[in-house]
């Protein structure tokens, strides 16, 4: 490993811990000596990268620092363009134009040659499902991303008929469905919505009495429950 692509890979692991961590836990991840160890951190430190932190207390990377995009391996190139091909040919279209501008952003950073890499990579996704959906998944992700209610009309797999107002914290992408994870008003609970069976949505300017993170963690923590719409 190069030096360049040790330092770099300190930043990143930086980056992984939100809180303090201490050299020997730095040095044993990347398996270098605790002497290496130091003497990157007053590299990286001399070059500008908001580091905090002295042996013996631990180093961590202050929020909002950003790396110049001009190193990614080949496997973190082969990541960025899947995900982004795959996103792109999602339903939702305001999210599928995004997928596509941030790989056209993220390509027009990059040195010449892995510029190369990110247009030749050879990792396909496949035709999508034929899905045609009746609601508008970008208000969806706003209700989530502003932590607002959403009103609607339901049929579940039996056919019956409701209507819900709740409290959306997630929404999972399948290859046939999108399922809206959120709080059920009328269940009192965890539930799924299958978004080909939401009509008529509406979001409710109301922000729901809790917060997306701590409901996300909770609902994790139930999914050996079986639980229905």
């Amino acid at each position: 490993m190069s030096r360049s692509e040790r330092l770099l890979d300190l930043i990143q692991s930086l980056r992984r811990h939100r809180r303090p961590v201490s050299g020997q836990a730095l040095a044993d991840e990347l398996g270098i000596s605790i002497r290496t160890l130091y003497r990157d951190i007053a590299t990286l430190q001399g070059q500008g990268a908001p580091i905090e932190g002295e042996a013996g207390l631990g180093y961590v990377l202050k929020p909002g620092f950003m790396l110049p995009p001009l190193m990614f391996s080949d496997e973190e190139i082969e990541a960025i363009v899947l995900g982004s091909r795959w996103v792109a040919k999602q339903p939702d279209r305001r999210l599928s134009a995004a997928a596509a501008n941030a790989l056209a952003k993220i390509a027009a950073v990059l040195p010449d040659d892995l510029r190369g890499d990110l247009d030749a990579s050879t990792l396909l996704v496949g035709p999508p499902a034929e899905v045609i959906e009746g609601i508008d998944l970008g208000l969806v992700r706003q209700a989530i991303r502003n932590e607002r209610k959403l009103a609607f009309h339901y049929r579940d797999a039996a056919g019956a008929a409701s209507q819900r107002v709740v409290w959306p914290f997630a929404l999972g992408f399948f290859d046939k469905v999108r399922v809206v994870v959120a709080w059920c008003e009328t269940r009192q609970d965890f539930r799924h919505f299958r978004t080909d069976r939401i009509a008529e949505l509406k979001p409710v300017d109301t922000r729901y009495p809790r917060r997306r993170q701590a409901m996300l963690k909770e609902w994790r923590a139930t999914l050996d429950s079986p639980r229905g719409s």
